[in-house]
C-alpha cells in the first residue's frame, strides 16, 4: 500500500499528492501523447489529456498495473493558459480514466513537443505492491 506524504501544517493539495512512499516492482512509461491507435489527435487539450491517460493505462496493463499503482505523473504542456482554461474538463477527463487516485505530479510548460499536433505529453511511474 502506498503512503501519501503530507507534512504537518501544509495545505492539502488539490488533485495531486506532495509525495508518496511505495514498495514493489517499479514500472516506468515513456512520455505518452494524446493520439489514438491510428495516430490521430483530438483537437482540445482536455481530450488529448484523456487519450494520453488512456494510453498510459494501456502501457501499465502490460505490466499488470493499473491507475491505482501510479505514484508519479510528469505532464508537459505547450500552453499554460489553455491548461488553465480547460482545467475543469481536464479534471473530469482525469477522473474518468484515473478515478480518484492522485499521485505526486508536476506540470511543466514547454515550447513544443516532438509530435507537432501534441499539446500534452505525460510520463508515469507506477509501483506494483510486493
Amino acid at each position: 500500500m502506498n503512503q501519501i506524504l503530507q507534512p504537518p501544517g501544509w495545505p492539502r493539495p488539490k488533485g495531486y499528492a506532495n509525495g508518496i512512499v511505495a514498495r514493489g516492482q517499479a514500472v516506468f512509461t515513456a512520455g505518452q501523447v494524446g493520439w489514438d491507435a491510428e495516430g490521430h489527435f483530438p483537437s482540445s487539450l482536455a481530450a488529448q489529456v484523456e487519450q494520453t491517460l488512456l494510453n498510459i493505462v494501456a502501457v501499465l496493463a502490460e505490466a499488470g498495473a493499473g491507475p491505482e499503482h501510479v505514484v508519479r505523473l510528469t505532464w508537459y504542456i505547450t500552453d499554460r493558459d489553455t491548461y488553465l482554461d480547460e482545467l475543469r474538463d481536464i479534471g473530469a477527463a482525469y477522473r474518468r480514466v484515473m478515478g480518484k487516485h492522485f499521485p505526486a505530479m508536476a506540470v511543466v510548460q514547454v515550447v513544443a513537443l516532438m509530435e507537432a499536433s501534441a499539446q500534452v505529453e505525460i510520463e508515469a511511474t507506477a509501483v506494483i505492491p510486493e
